[in-house]
């Protein structure tokens, strides 16, 4: 199969050079197109992006010309980082000129018509893009992966989603990647934790029930749960850690959860996409485990780790999950969506 070009916005930043390197060597898809700011438009790729990454930049993406973000000459599929301040303008305007674009930003997750997708969890939800199109008059489309922590606390809780969750509380230790580049002061974290994340809370405890919601009438109907969020920076530098209390409405066994998590697979695991993880879920019977330096990475950084599933004093059940916030949680989210995107024939 002839691999399919792709562009990347924003792909001077963290997120960008993960598309880059995730995009690299990638079997359906094949990195064309680099879009940046007006001030790195027109040099090489290498020259206008300062490379943060473990390794070395690849050489089929270090010779690109970084071109300014507007549609035209940019391929079909593009994928976006942009800065949150700027991505909605841009991210439109690529839409209604015929691109798909599969967006790492915030902008769009919680519009009706925009499909907030977790492939294993939600993929029905592309079906919004029918109606995103009538709505908007856009020959694209624009379809969004969620916050690097509803990533792994949505794909953990689904599972339990069949018992009638009624409410759930999670707190995040996460790392310092997740902050970008240059992020937390060294001075304000090593040796420390920062109990507060902007903007961080409202989206953990919104977009879950938006991805474990159902296609009601041609919209999502979100599932009716109530949840709090405590965010917090670590220093950590991948994996974002969580631990989760979840009330249930029907009881069930330890036995019967752990079955279930270990039995859990999706579209991506039946199709064999390929940078879907045999196993989407992986539970840790250790009592230390997921551990982020240990587990984050393993998988390629796609596979959401449990562990410690125990009875809840306060609620049913309380556990750890861990998920690579830049990789599962950001670029590597994003790739999986359009692989499945690719799968349907919407490409």
């Amino acid at each position: 199969m002839s691999r399919l070009e792709v562009g990347v916005l924003g792909a001077t930043g963290m997120v960008g050079q993960n598309f880059a390197r995730l995009l690299a060597d990638h079997p359906w898809f094949q990195l064309t197109w680099v879009g940046a700011s007006d001030r790195s438009a027109g040099k090489q790729y290498s020259e206008a992006t300062s490379w943060r990454l473990d390794g070395v930049m690849p050489p089929s993406v270090a010779g690109l010309t970084v071109s300014e973000c507007k549609p035209g000459n940019a391929p079909k599929l593009v994928f976006s980082s942009m800065d949150a301040h700027v991505a909605t303008e841009i991210e439109q305007e690529f839409a209604a000129a015929g691109h798909i674009v599969v967006s790492n930003s915030k902008n769009f997750r919680m519009y009706d018509d925009v499909p907030l997708l977790v492939p294993e969890v939600n993929a029905a939800h592309l079906e919004l893009i029918k109606t995103q199109r009538a709505l908007r008059r856009w020959k694209g489309a624009i379809v969004t992966n969620p916050n690097c922590v509803a990533v792994p606390l949505a794909m953990a809780l689904a599972p339990f989603k069949k018992y009638g969750i009624q409410r759930f509380f999670t707190t995040s230790m996460q790392a310092v990647s997740g902050a970008g580049y240059p992020g937390v002061a060294s001075l304000d974290i090593l040796g420390n934790v920062i109990p507060f994340i902007g903007g961080e809370e409202p989206k953990v405890e919104e977009e879950p029930l938006k991805i474990l919601g159902d296609i009601v009438d041609g919209k999502v109907a979100f599932l009716n749960a109530r949840v709090s969020a405590h965010c917090n920076r670590v220093p950590t530098v991948d994996g974002h850690l969580l631990t989760v209390s979840v009330a249930l409405e029907h009881k069930v066994s330890r036995d019967q959860l752990l079955a279930d998590i270990a039995s859990f697979r999706g579209l991506p695991q039946q199709r064999q996409l390929p940078s879907a993880p045999p196993a989407p879920l992986v539970y840790m019977h250790e009592e230390n485990r997921p551990q982020p330096r240990r587990d984050g990475p393993r998988d390629n950084g796609m596979t959401v780790f449990m562990g410690r599933l125990r009875p809840c004093p306060l609620f049913d059940w309380k556990f750890v999950t861990l998920g690579h916030n830049t990789i599962r949680g950001a670029a590597g989210a994003a790739v999986l969506n359009a692989e499945l995107m690719h799968s349907e024939g919407l490409l």
